[in-house]
C-alpha cells in the first residue's frame, strides 16, 4: 500500500525549505526510522525518515526543488521490497563479508567503484559537474555505491597527490550556489547595517585572574561536574548580571514598540561548515557555570554534525560571538536582530600595561559591544560593558553577586 512521505510542519518563521540530498532512491530498501531525505531551511537541516519498512516508490521532489511545510515529496511501500533491492542488499553484505575476510587476512579491504555519472542523483551529477571531477575518482559512500553530495565535498577538500597547475595567464574560478543558510545570514546582516542605528563601543578587560582562576580550579571542576572549565562560562554570566542592571540592552524592538525581556536567553555564535549559526542558551540567570559550559558544548557538537534544532535556534535576548577563537584582535560584530545589542570577544594578548604607576605584562582582550541607538544610549552601552570588564577582571564579584 502506498503511503504519502511529507517534509515536516516547519514553524511560522520558515516558510519553506529545499531538498538538500535524497540518501535513498526508488526501488532501494529502507528500514523504519532511517534517514531518507535531508531538507534544508532558513535555519536548520530538517530530516526525514522512513514511517516503517518498505520502499521508496517515487520521488516526487527532486533534489534542489523547493518544498512548503507538509508538502508531499515522494511515495512509500510499506513493507514491499523489490527483487533488485533484495539483491543490490545481498551483494551488499556479500561485499562486506568480503572485505572483512580480506582484511583479517592482511589484505587491502575491498573498496566499491562509485556508478558511473549518469546513474548518480541530480544534485550529486551537478556538483560533479561544476567541480569538475570524475565520478571515476570519488568513492561512493552511497547504497550500491552512489555517490553523495557529500563523498563529492570530501573528495574536493582531500589534498591533491600533486600541485594543480594552471597554463601561463590562465585564471581559474569556480562557482558554486549559496546553501540557504549562508543566504538568510546574509540577508539578516544586510538588513541589520540598513535598518538599525548600529553603533561600537569598545573595552578592554585583563584576563589574568580568570586565567588565574582557572587553572587552579579547571581539573577540580571537570572531575566534579565533568565539564571542561573554558572562559564562555564566565562572559555568559557577567553578561547575564551586566543585562539585569541595563535592561535595555536586553530589550527588542518591534515595530513602534520595545519589549523587556524579563527572562535572560544567550545566544552563543557558532561557525559551522553551513554558515554561522546562534544556537541560544535558556535562563542563564538560573544556570552554573557547568550547565552553561555543557550546553555551549552540546551546540557546539550539534552544529558540526548538522543536528541543530529550530528550537535551538529561536528567540535570544542578547549574543555574545567570539572571533578570538580565530585570531581576531579586534573587530565590530553586527547585531543579531530584533536583539539591540551583541557583545564581540577576542583573541587574548600579552601587552605591556601600567599597573599602579609600573609597566606589567598582562593578557588583554578587547571587547567590543555593538547596540542599536535608536533603544541604547551612549552611557548605557559604555556602563554595561565596563559592567563586564569590571566582573571579570573581579570574579569574586561575579561569583557572590556583588
Amino acid at each position: 500500500m502506498a503511503t504519502e512521505i511529507k517534509a515536516p510542519v516547519f514553524p511560522e518563521s520558515v516558510a519553506d525549505g529545499t531538498i538538500a540530498t535524497w540518501h535513498k532512491q526508488p526501488g532501494e530498501a529502507v528500514s523504519r526510522d532511517e534517514v531518507i531525505c535531508d531538507i534544508e531551511t532558513d535555519k536548520v537541516v530538517l530530516e526525514v525518515v522512513a514511517p516503517a519498512d518498505g520502499t521508496i516508490a517515487q520521488i516526487i521532489k527532486n533534489e534542489g526543488d523547493t518544498v512548503l511545510s507538509n508538502e508531499v515529496i515522494a511515495q512509500f511501500e510499506e513493507g514491499a521490497v523489490s527483487g533488485a533491492a533484495q539483491t543490490q542488499a545481498v551483494q551488499s553484505e556479500e561485499k562486506v563479508e568480503q572485505a572483512a575476510a580480506k582484511t583479517e587476512a592482511g589484505a587491502a579491504p575491498v573498496v566499491e567503484r562509485a556508478q558511473p555519472v549518469a546513474d548518480q542523483a541530480p544534485a550529486v551529477r551537478k556538483a560533479l559537474t561544476e567541480t569538475g571531477i570524475n565520478a571515476a575518482d570519488v568513492q561512493g559512500t552511497g547504497r550500491g555505491g552512489r555517490i553523495t553530495k557529500e563523498d563529492v565535498a570530501n573528495h574536493q577538500a582531500k589534498p591533491a597527490a600533486a600541485p594543480l597547475t594552471a597554463a601561463v595567464g590562465e585564471r581559474i574560478e569556480k562557482r558554486v550556489p549559496m546553501t540557504r543558510l549562508r543566504k538568510r545570514v546574509a540577508e539578516r546582516l544586510l538588513a541589520a547595517t540598513q535598518e538599525t542605528a548600529m553603533l561600537t563601543t569598545f573595552n578592554e578587560v585583563n584576563m589574568k585572574p580568570i586565567m588565574e582562576m582557572r587553572k587552579q580550579y579547571k581539573d577540580a571542576f571537570e572531575k566534579r561536574h565533568g565539564a571542561r572549565l573554558g572562559f564562555m562560562s564566565f562572559f555568559v554570566k557577567a553578561a547575564t548580571e551586566a543585562l539585569k542592571r541595563y535592561p535595555a540592552v536586553n530589550a527588542s524592538i518591534d515595530g513602534e514598540d520595545i519589549v523587556y525581556h524579563g527572562y535572560y536567553d544567550i545566544g552563543v555564535a557558532v561557525s559551522s561548515d553551513r554558515g554561522l549559526v546562534v544556537p541560544v542558551l535558556r535562563d542563564t540567570d538560573r544556570m552554573n557555570y557547568a550547565e552553561v559550559e555543557n550546553g555551549i558544548r552540546d551546540y557546539a557538537y550539534k552544529a558540526r554534525d548538522g543536528k541543530l534544532g529550530i528550537e535551538d535556534m529561536t528567540g535570544g535576548t542578547f549574543t555574545i560571538t567570539n572571533g578570538g577563537t580565530f585570531g581576531s584582535l579586534l573587530s565590530t560584530p553586527i547585531l543579531n536582530t530584533p536583539q539591540t545589542a551583541i557583545l564581540g570577544m577576542h583573541k587574548i594578548q600579552e601587552r605591556p600595561m601600567a599597573v599602579n604607576g609600573q609597566v606589567e605584562i598582562l593578557p588583554m582582550m578587547y571587547l567590543a559591544l555593538s547596540y542599536d541607538h535608536r533603544l541604547i544610549d551612549g552611557k548605557e552601552a559604555v556602563g554595561f560593558l565596563v559592567t563586564i570588564k569590571e566582573l571579570l577582571e573581579e570574579p569574586a564579584k561575579l561569583i557572590l553577586d556583588l
